[in-house]
């Protein structure tokens, strides 16, 4: 993680070489520059071991991913909001690798600190009603599964929401 000190250091750093290279002509130079203090910006609201980890994920790359996400040593002094995504990141990470314990305390602990979007909160309510009908708790997982329905709007979960459903019947 880089310090949040020299991210503010490189921005004003490279506005001011982006003021001289616009005033001796070299558009291209500071037009670059603008799409690299753009980047060093995101990064000052976006953990860059997140997004990392995040690439991999889409990827399907969960052994990079959990290896990324392990270069963080303190993950309570990153912000609440990307600490947060730290934990459904490795909850995901966690449930991939078969590991349900580790997975459903990272998905509680992701919620309990305050996951950002609501299509982020309803993918974990799904995992952890997963983890609660393999470990035969019907009741909790109709609860969680309650909570993907309430914060699903785009109703883009509906699919795995009856598969469990269907597959709790057997229970």
């Amino acid at each position: 993680m880089i310090n949040k000190i020299i991210k503010y250091i490189l921005i004003v750093l490279f506005a001011t070489l982006m003021v001289f290279e616009f005033m001796d002509g070299h558009i291209g130079n500071g037009i670059m520059l603008i799409l690299i203090i753009g980047l060093v910006v995101l990064l000052l609201f976006k953990h860059e071991i997140n997004l990392l980890a995040f690439l991999q994920i889409r990827r399907s790359k969960f052994d990079s991913a959990k290896k990324i996400l392990g270069f963080v040593k303190h993950p309570e002094q990153m912000p609440a909001k990307q600490q947060a995504y730290y934990y459904f990141l490795n909850g995901l990470v966690e449930s991939q690798g078969q590991n349900i314990g580790a997975s459903e305390k990272l998905f509680k602990k992701a919620l309990n600190v305050g996951l950002n979007m609501d299509h982020d909160k309803a993918m974990a309510y799904l995992n952890l009603a997963g983890v609660a009908m393999t470990r035969r708790r019907k009741r909790e997982a109709l609860t969680y599964l309650s909570q993907v329905k309430k914060f699903d709007k785009a109703k883009l979960l509906n699919d795995q929401v009856r598969m469990l459903k269907g597959q709790m019947g057997k229970i």
